[in-house]
């Protein structure tokens, strides 16, 4: 199962190397674990060791996914919007709504969905709190506020500001697509696109399509623009070499 987006794929899982960012995710008082199958490379920063549960989940959620892919082969393939399917299991659906919203086909929320999914179910039974990223892809509930750094591989504004998050915001969804760092393939060239919103399915689809509008400096007032016309939007933050652009609710910081 791999990921489709209009004008963009995500392929496989980055490297360890790519990864090095997890290194300086979440705190101290956070137990991490980490989930591979396949494609999907959860890590994971909870009350406690959800590793077990987790997997359980990933394995659930993927084979509704899988499922509705042999049954649909489309879902797979489509780089447009599918329709409406009232029989889909609801990770399914939220990954069609994503997609329709964004003008993306449907695997453009796969990453952001299944984070989502998971997370939610772990805070039903296993933890209070979570953080879990997917490929750049993350569902986050804290009880607190939080300052989610930017990643934007060799700018000069990589790590160096944060996006505050006010615990009103959580759960939320922060989903990043970049045309110059890891294994997609896109045509657009921004070092980062990220995107906020109360679902991590449609910040994923959000970040995909935004990311495909930026291929010149020069775009990005057309990307935000675009990003205004996007449906339950929390906020976004675009970076092109040494060049930053917000819009939405969100309070950059600046990070040592």
């Amino acid at each position: 199962m791999k990921k489709r987006a209009k004008r963009s794929n995500k392929i496989n899982p980055l490297s360890y190397k790519d990864r090095e960012y997890r290194r300086i995710m979440g705190s101290e008082k956070m137990v991490a674990c980490q989930v591979s199958v396949n494609e999907t490379d959860l890590y994971i920063l909870a009350d406690n060791d959800v590793r077990s549960s987790a997997c359980r989940l990933v394995l659930q959620f993927r084979s509704q996914i899988e499922l509705y892919i042999h049954k649909h082969p489309h879902f797979l393939s489509s780089l447009s919007p599918l329709g409406q399917d009232p029989l889909a299991a609801p990770i399914v659906k939220s990954m069609l709504e994503a997609a329709r919203s964004c003008n993306v086909g449907p695997m453009a929320a796969v990453a952001g969905a299944i984070a989502e999914y998971v997370g939610k179910e772990l805070l039903l039974a296993e933890t209070d709190e979570v953080i879990i990223e997917n490929g750049g892809d993350i569902f986050m509930h804290r009880n607190q506020e939080c300052i989610a750094a930017i990643f934007a591989g060799a700018s000069p504004l990589s790590n160096k500001v944060g996006i505050k998050i006010a615990r009103n915001f959580m759960p939320l969804g922060i989903c990043t697509s970049s045309g110059t760092i890891g294994h997609s393939l896109s045509l657009g060239q921004a070092d980062s696109v990220t995107v906020l919103a109360s679902s991590t399915a449609l910040a994923d689809a959000a970040a995909t399509r935004l990311g495909n509008e930026l291929k010149e400096k020069s775009d990005m007032g057309h990307a935000l623009a675009v990003a205004v016309d996007l449906p339950a939007l929390t906020g976004v933050v675009i970076v092109m070499g040494d060049q930053l652009g917000a819009q939405g609710d969100v309070e950059l910081v600046p990070l040592t």
